[in-house]
């Protein structure tokens, strides 16, 4: 693609990768490719630093340990023009590594197809979750501009979740189109975060849920709260899973809602109020460690 533009991120990395890229683009001597360097502040603010220097109207997202396939920008981009100019955002699926497993059955059976799809306040949360969960940076294009006007990724030291706070932000605000074909390759075993088996920290959008709720339409707040509910009730589950019963006690009451016996995760979460719910974590992850 000759329109196109590579910007690298150096988020003030501590091995050789900088001379590597910079041995690289003396050798293209390219100009679509810049190499920008900052001191480490995340994922975030590495991928905001990146779209401030863009250029180009529409902006994609590679992390050093996952790789696009060869037709994802082409395939991606038609499929958004074709979509229209009011659709901030397109997603593909993704092939996970290690087993090389696409990510389409999953999906498909949260019920998601190829298409685009607008909110409303009739919108199931569970529709929402599926798209909101879909959303990966490493096969997803968005509009620079919608990225802007809802403040970018989510910074203030965050090392994880970063996406997610502002893919909820623009499913709520915008079109979104999904298309079923694998654009992306995740590469899990190479993943400081997404890769390991110990507890995660608490997604910024539930520990900072007032930055979502402000750019949310008011027809869409209760859609909201209900998604909110769930990932609280889901995160409950781990949290007692590591032994933290108390933590995920006070995460399930602080979104808790009208109807959420309705809602996916509740009944599992009910144990996770008491030190029963640390009790069966730990019995899990003794199951576990010896399998």
């Amino acid at each position: 693609m000759a329109d196109c533009e590579v910007i690298i991120v150096d988020d003030g990395s501590t091995d050789n990768s900088r001379e590597e890229v910079e041995k690289f683009l003396h050798s293209v001597r390219d100009e679509r490719f810049r190499l920008i360097h900052q001191a480490n502040n995340g994922p975030g603010a590495a991928r905001n630093r990146g779209i401030a220097e863009a250029r180009a109207p529409l902006v994609a997202f590679l992390d050093a340990d996952d790789e696009w396939l060869p037709h994802f920008l082409e395939n991606a981009i038609q499929a958004l023009a074709r979509s229209g100019p009011g659709t901030a955002a397109i997603s593909t699926a993704w092939f996970d590594d290690p087993g090389h497993r696409s990510s389409r059955e999953r999906f498909m059976g949260l019920g998601l197809r190829t298409g685009l799809y607008t909110m409303s306040s009739d919108t199931d949360p569970r529709l929402l979750l599926a798209l909101h969960i879909m959303m990966s940076p490493c096969c997803t294009i968005v509009r620079k501009e919608v990225v802007q006007r809802l403040g970018g990724f989510y910074e203030k030291r965050c090392r994880f979740g970063e996406d997610g706070h502002l893919w909820l932000k623009v499913c709520l605000n915008y079109p979104v189109y999904i298309l079923f074909e694998e654009g992306a390759v995740f590469h899990r075993e190479n993943s400081a975060l997404s890769g390991n088996r110990s507890m995660r920290p608490v997604e910024p959008f539930l520990e900072d849920p007032e930055d979502v709720r402000a750019v949310c339409p008011p027809n869409l707040s209760r859609l909201l709260e209900n998604l909110l509910a769930i990932r609280a009730m889901k995160t409950s589950c781990v949290l007692a899973y590591w032994g933290e019963w108390r933590r995920a006690r006070l995460l399930r009451r602080r979104y808790s809602v009208a109807g959420a016996w309705r809602l996916p995760w509740y009944f599992p979460s009910l144990l996770t109020v008491s030190p029963l719910g640390s009790l069966a974590g730990a019995g899990l992850r003794a199951l576990r460690g010896s399998s």
